[in-house]
């Protein structure tokens, strides 16, 4: 059932409520037979994920203010919020297959939940289900990693291809099996969780012999500036030393 929304509660209803669940607003009016169409079918789709996603219904002739200030120039307009801004949308009337993909768009699919419970049976259950899912091989093979199950850790990275961190995690790995104590004691620092430190020594490495395992050491390095992202300075910084080293 959608709740209905106006000038008054918007903010606590739609704004602070999609801080917690995805909000889904039909900005509508009365006379307007398209809405009237899609209607159940938004009904439909948020009582397929209750409890997920939240439906609410705004009467755009009511509440012009709000109309003007989410530029609604034709209805049915609907709106995604999450975490207080419109995260997605669509005009007009859409064929119930178009709203449930817009739904599923929203809130979590049951291998996300699993992913996001991160233990290693929920990883499993989750590679079950999407097995190229590379934030579930990289986690479940990080802890395998951890306890030495290294073998196990590669085969479930094998399985994922086009992914910059998990091609760092297998070069790691492998530099760690090959036992030179410089590469060892850097690549320990991120498995010890001082990315940039492990990032320092490891370039430090490279610059200072051009190492024979420089292919290996930079899928290292840019798995994890993939990680630390693109607006740490530090990443930045490393990128142009590591450019520079293979250069």
């Amino acid at each position: 059932m959608a709740v209905d929304v106006d000038e008054s509660n918007f903010q606590a209803k739609v704004i602070e409520r999609s801080r917690q669940l995805p909000v889904v607003v039909d900005f509508w009016a009365a006379w307007c037979g398209p809405c009237k169409a899609l209607s159940p079918v938004l009904e439909k789709a948020a009582a397929a994920r209750a409890g997920r996603v939240v439906l609410a219904k705004l009467d755009t002739d009511a509440n012009q203010d709000l109309a003007i200030q989410y530029q609604i120039r034709g209805i049915p307009d609907v709106k995604a919020f999450r975490d207080g801004e419109v995260v997605g949308g669509f005009v007009g009337a859409q064929p119930p297959a178009v709203v449930e993909r817009f739904f599923d768009s929203l809130v979590p699919s049951p291998a996300d939940e699993l992913v996001a419970a991160g233990d290693e049976r929920s990883l499993r259950e989750a590679l079950g289900l999407e097995p190229r899912r590379a934030d579930a091989a990289l986690a479940l093979a990080r802890l395998l990693h951890a306890r030495g199950d290294d073998d196990e850790a590669l085969a479930v990275l094998g399985n994922v291809s086009g992914d910059f961190t998990v091609d760092g995690l297998v070069a790691h790995i492998e530099l760690e099996r090959e036992g030179q104590p410089q590469l060892v004691e850097a690549l320990s620092k991120i498995d010890e969780g001082s990315p940039e430190a492990g990032v320092e020594a490891l370039l430090r490495a490279l610059e200072g012999n051009g190492s024979e395992d420089g292919d290996r050491i930079r899928r290292v390095v840019v798995g994890v500036l993939t990680e630390l992202g693109q607006a740490s300075e530090a990443a930045r910084a490393y990128r142009r030393r590591l450019a520079s080293a293979l250069g």
